[in-house]
């Protein structure tokens, strides 16, 4: 695609009105929804690496996101599963009937990559200093704009507290069809002593069957440290496929750890990363779910309101567009206070091995309550629900959970 003539400068303006550091999956999405909902705005996203996305699969279930936001992945073509998704523990297996969405980054880069001006995603570019007036890249080059969005990746922090979710899944071709027709969003019938051989973390098994002899296979932790023992992961999944019978060839893989935060001072961590003038949005901006690390949802919806507001106000300043990312984060840290407490009472409440049953008390509650868990719309009487019953933790430390300001955050590179 080309750009529109009425897009150019007029004499004295910065080339651009947006530059978007990071092509991930916050930036791709402000990038299309500027592109499409502010298509006079002259936006440059600056991507480090080769591809917008990088090496990821993002899911979300479909009442994630409001009906009326929807819109904005109806370009790219996602896996879905209509009829629901299955849970197993030691002594509950259910399928819930809410719908599935997947999207691989390759995906992602293909349809932003085809639906973007070609002279607005700019790969391989990697940004040496942000500030309100534009961006310095690492050659030297200086790029003016009107304003600067920071999409670049979540940075640890001292004043942020917490634990990790670890991950390792790969993309199985099956010799024959693997039999499944929904998501296995979470199997923890597997062993809770396996991932360091010391009971540290909750582990479970995600499955997700991308086509009739397409399986991806994901081995996953909610772990005190962010260690990761790559070779030890790939044994798990290669068992795992092994005992459902499922032969064939790893055609892809992709790992991760994520923080999963259960506290701090969010406005000292703000502090942190954030440059004057310039917007911050995406994980690094706040933008996730505190216990689950789902994004995907979010950065949707800021994306549709930073594209909606600058359309509304062309004369927007970088200062004003920082505000309002700004604003849009401290609320977004108020509404999840819920899920740091309860991402609390994980860490600090139950023991590492015995993590797994606050996972199956939770999961045998109402179907519609889990849903709106996922969405990080929980209501009053979900509250509530979740936290009554039959405590799958000991009262006295779930009290000093309840009260503490979490563990903090090992700041080092992760393992």
């Amino acid at each position: 695609m080309v750009d529109s003539p009425n897009s150019r400068p007029a004499a004295g303006e910065p080339a651009h009105d947006v530059i978007i550091v990071g092509g991930g999956l916050a930036g791709g999405l402000i990038a299309l929804a500027l592109h499409r909902h502010a298509p006079g705005c002259r936006f440059a996203l600056l991507e480090a690496g080769r591809t917008l996305g990088g090496h990821h699969r993002w899911s979300w279930f479909e009442t994630d996101i409001p009906k009326a936001d929807r819109a904005l992945m109806a370009g790219f073509q996602l896996n879905g599963w209509d009829e629901g998704y299955d849970i197993t523990f030691p002594r509950l297996g259910r399928t819930l009937p809410t719908a599935y969405r997947s999207l691989a980054s390759a995906e992602f880069h293909r349809a932003l990559m085809a639906e973007l001006p070609a002279s607005r995603v700019l790969l391989e570019t990697k940004a040496a200093a942000l500030d309100a007036g534009g961006v310095t890249l690492a050659d030297g080059t200086r790029m003016p704009a009107k304003r600067v969005i920071d999409c670049r990746p979540f940075k640890p922090s001292k004043h942020l507290a917490g634990g990790w979710q670890v991950f390792l899944g790969q993309h199985f071709k099956c010799e024959q069809p693997h039999g499944l027709t929904r998501p296995v969003i979470m199997d923890a019938s597997v062993d809770q002593l396996a991932p360091y051989g010391n009971g540290e973390a909750y582990r479970f098994v995600y499955v997700l069957p991308l086509s009739e002899d397409e399986v991806f296979i994901e081995d996953t932790y909610y772990a005190d440290q962010p260690k990761m023992d790559a070779e030890v992961l790939k044994g798990r999944v290669a068992a795992y496929a092994h005992a459902n019978g499922w032969k064939g060839e790893v055609v892809d893989q992709e790992a991760g750890i994520l923080p999963v935060i259960s506290g701090g001072d969010f406005a000292a961590a703000c502090a942190e990363v954030a440059i004057p003038g310039v917007a911050l949005a995406g994980a690094r901006g706040g933008f996730s779910h505190p216990l689950t690390s789902y994004t995907l949802p979010f950065a949707a919806s800021n994306a549709l309101a930073v594209a909606k507001m600058i359309a509304r106000r062309p004369e927007l300043t970088g200062e004003e567009l920082a505000a309002f990312c700004a604003r849009r984060a401290r609320r977004h840290w108020r509404a999840t206070a819920y899920y740091r407490m309860l991402s609390r009472m994980l860490f600090e409440a139950a023991e590492p091995g015995k993590r797994v049953v606050v996972f199956e008390h939770f999961y045998a509650l109402r179907g519609a309550l889990v849903e709106r868990f996922y969405a990080g719309r929980s209501t009053w009487p979900d509250r509530l629900r979740i936290l009554t019953g039959k405590p799958p933790v000991a009262i006295p430390r779930a009290i000093r959970a309840l009260f503490s300001s979490g563990k903090p955050f090992k700041t080092e590179t992760p393992a």
